[in-house]
């Protein structure tokens, strides 16, 4: 279970044992500390509840002794919400849903998505002025885009670009789990999760 996505996996995580991390979510908290972000004591706001990435997530960063929000698709004032965060993790899978509306000035934006956009209004919602991305949408037809509208950038502190963000660390942190794995098979000892 390289992925990290075995209920042991999960019970071990939640209560802070060694196994196997879900491998986004264990990319997520390695931007965070690369990047020197602290984790501890600040408010984090988790968008999308997935079993995969929101779940895990939420769990490392409370982990790592900051206070989490998990919001969804119910959640109330989400725009709200979000704007108490001072880490703001995007995954919900719908292209450019936090716009800079949800997003304290100087936050960490941590944008999980990966949509593939084809229509051309989505493409001008998102994109409108781009001449590069406009270029490129025209010769492919396509873009890809996370959850974060690329005008977040403007007021947040830090953050993740699509693609290229949170997409390589996850296959980073893949590499990691095989060889812990394969250590554990061989019977060594693995180190507890660290303190994020």
């Amino acid at each position: 279970d390289v992925d990290g996505f075995h209920p042991v996996n999960v019970g071990f995580l939640s209560t802070q044992r060694p196994g196997l991390v879900p491998c986004t979510p264990a990319g997520i908290i390695e931007i965070l500390k690369r990047s020197d972000i602290p984790i501890a004591g600040q408010e984090a706001v988790v968008v999308g509840r997935s079993d995969i990435v929101g779940k895990p997530t939420a769990m490392l960063l409370i982990n790592g002794n900051a206070t989490v929000t998990v919001c969804h698709s119910k959640t109330r004032d989400l725009p709200g919400v979000c704007r108490r965060a001072d880490i703001l993790v995007a995954a919900m899978g719908r292209a450019g849903m936090i716009t800079r509306d949800f997003v304290k000035r100087g936050a960490t934006v941590i944008d999980v998505g990966m949509n593939k956009v084809t229509d051309r209004a989505e493409f001008e919602r998102l994109f409108a002025g781009n001449v590069k991305r406009e270029e490129a949408f025209r010769a492919k037809g396509s873009t890809l885009v996370g959850d974060v509208h690329p005008e977040v950038a403007e007021v947040a502190g830090a953050i993740t670009p699509v693609p290229g963000g949170v997409g390589p660390l996850t296959i980073a942190m893949l590499m990691v789990n095989t060889v812990k794995a394969a250590k554990m098979r061989r019977g060594a000892e693995v180190p507890a999760l660290s303190r994020a």
